[in-house]
């Protein structure tokens, strides 16, 4: 399983940026995924994470305190993929951000947790 974020890039503070991650290889399920992002000499750190959902309703989703009503996490199922909308963007907000997503691949699996490599986001003030 790959997992390929794309988006990052430098933006001035109060801006905005939308990260994608796309999921490819051997899967049957995607169940949860998520955004995380480690700041310059911090440790990585959740952002938001979605849930699967069904056919009818959308996942449900959980934020960071830090970024609630700023940033929308969402999905596309029938494309494998992940986003992040950022927007009020400030300086503290730059980090690299990876994308995680748990994976089935198999009917018996429970899922298994796939990192991608990351994208950074440079928010200058």
């Amino acid at each position: 399983v790959q997992l390929q974020a794309s988006g990052g890039g430098l933006v001035q503070a109060g801006g905005s940026l939308k990260l994608s991650c796309v999921a490819s290889g051997s899967i049957l399920r995607l169940n949860s995924m998520g955004w995380y992002r480690q700041p310059p000499g911090k440790q990585r750190e959740l952002v938001a994470v979605i849930d699967s959902g069904t056919m009818l309703i959308s996942g449900s989703t959980n934020y960071a305190d830090s970024v609630k009503g700023r940033f929308t996490i969402s999905r596309d199922n029938a494309k494998n993929t992940v986003y992040l909308q950022m927007n009020s963007l400030k300086p503290e907000d730059t980090a690299v951000y990876y994308c995680n997503a748990d994976v089935s691949q198999s009917p018996y699996d429970y899922g298994k947790h796939y990192w991608g490599k990351g994208t950074l986001v440079t928010v200058s003030s």
